[in-house]
């Protein structure tokens, strides 16, 4: 008697096929590649280890990392990136480096590549941080976004990211 065995698979959507097809392609890409890495200033201490740990790796094999200047994500990819070569990091901030965190500045006065953005610091922080956002994504090939279910800004960055056709890899905390 034999047994009849029964799979199911989970096949993606139709439409995240494509993504699928793309994230593939760009892992046995061998050619560097522009990255952007944005993510939460509140992140699980387990969390921060692994962002500089992926910032840090993606670095040694020669890769461009943009990011902004908050504490959090942000701050573990400067910190990553920084231990293995400053002039593959770039660091938008999204108003004037005077508005940033003290507890930060000491890192962004180590990175070469800083842009400030002074014209928005008559506009509130989520405002000024979209703005910053789209930019970052608008000069990257790739996004790499950590976020909570409910981080409604970095949320519409990642779809937007998705709307230009960036290859969007966004993990959750929660």
């Amino acid at each position: 008697m034999g047994m009849a065995l029964s799979r199911s698979l989970d096949l993606p959507a139709l439409g995240r096929v494509d993504t699928l097809a793309q994230e593939l392609a760009l892992l046995q890409d061998k050619g560097k590649r522009r990255i952007a890495f944005l993510g939460s200033r509140h992140v699980p201490v387990v969390a921060i280890h692994l962002v500089e740990l992926i910032a840090r790796s993606l670095a040694q094999e020669g890769h461009s990392l943009i990011t902004s200047g908050s504490q959090g994500v942000n701050a573990a990819v400067i910190r990553g990136v920084l231990e293995v070569d400053p002039s593959l990091l770039t660091v938008l901030l999204p108003q004037s480096l005077d508005r940033q965190a003290p507890e930060i500045r000491d890192q962004l006065a180590e990175v070469l590549h800083l842009i400030e953005k002074a014209d928005n610091d008559d506009l509130p922080l989520p405002i000024a941080s979209s703005l910053c956002n789209q930019e970052i994504i608008s000069r990257c090939d790739q996004l790499i976004c950590f976020a909570f279910h409910d981080s409604e800004t970095l949320l519409a960055t990642c779809h937007s990211a998705e709307d230009m056709g960036k290859v969007v890899s966004l993990l959750f905390f929660d």
